[in-house]
């Protein structure tokens, strides 16, 4: 029993030395050991926590591994809850609202989803700079909520599921090109009319 206590505290030690961690999640591993990463923001906040936990999770993010993550769009809005007397306090609630893609290496779409969290803070009006830092602190907070979600979505990803994803892919990709050359096919065999001659007036 106390081996394993020791065990216990010696592993959270080393997880809290990380820097950053995953609240609520029993285990960082990943069965996804190569990754490439992209966003159309490369140097936003979240590819960049992205980036840092995926790295201290073992995952080699690099070009030219098997799949692709692609944060494809990440958007922000704001809207207010309520208002104190005189208007000098609101409360506000901020959405986020991550869509994601993971592709194979050839480009294939394997799976698109989105990710959304929500938070809510007081804006002071008398106290204007402690409100605009508790609400870089609030976004800060969202980045991570949205990486840690990530990052559960990848955790239950095995590669049985992704070999079948990408077969799915790969099997819808042919018939769509089969399809396309039918198609072209189809219309070469039409015969080509002649234009009409008129008669002579």
């Amino acid at each position: 029993m106390i081996k394993r206590n020791l065990l216990v505290m010696g592993l959270a030690l080393v997880l809290s030395a990380c820097g950053f961690q995953l609240r609520g999640t029993g285990t960082q591993e990943l069965s996804i050991k190569e990754l490439d990463l992209s966003a159309r923001d490369a140097y936003g906040t979240t590819v960049k926590m992205m980036r840092q936990i995926l790295e201290s999770s073992g995952v080699d993010v690099h070009a030219g591994a098997p799949y692709k993550l692609i944060l494809v769009n990440e958007t922000e809005s704001q809207r207010n809850l309520s208002y104190s007397g005189g208007g000098r306090s609101a409360e506000y609630e901020i959405s986020m609202e991550l869509n994601y893609q993971i592709r194979t290496r050839d480009n294939l779409q394997l799976l698109s989803d989105k990710l959304q969290v929500q938070k809510v803070f007081l804006h002071d009006g008398n106290n204007i700079t402690g409100s605009d830092q508790e609400a870089v602190e609030t976004r800060r907070e969202m980045h991570r909520d949205l990486v840690q979600r990530m990052i559960i979505r990848l955790q239950l990803l095995t590669p049985q599921q992704l070999s079948e994803l990408q077969a799915t892919a790969e099997a819808k990709a042919k018939a769509d090109a089969d399809a396309l050359e039918a198609a072209r096919k189809a219309e070469a065999e039409i015969p080509q009319q002649s234009p009409m001659e008129l008669p002579n007036q």
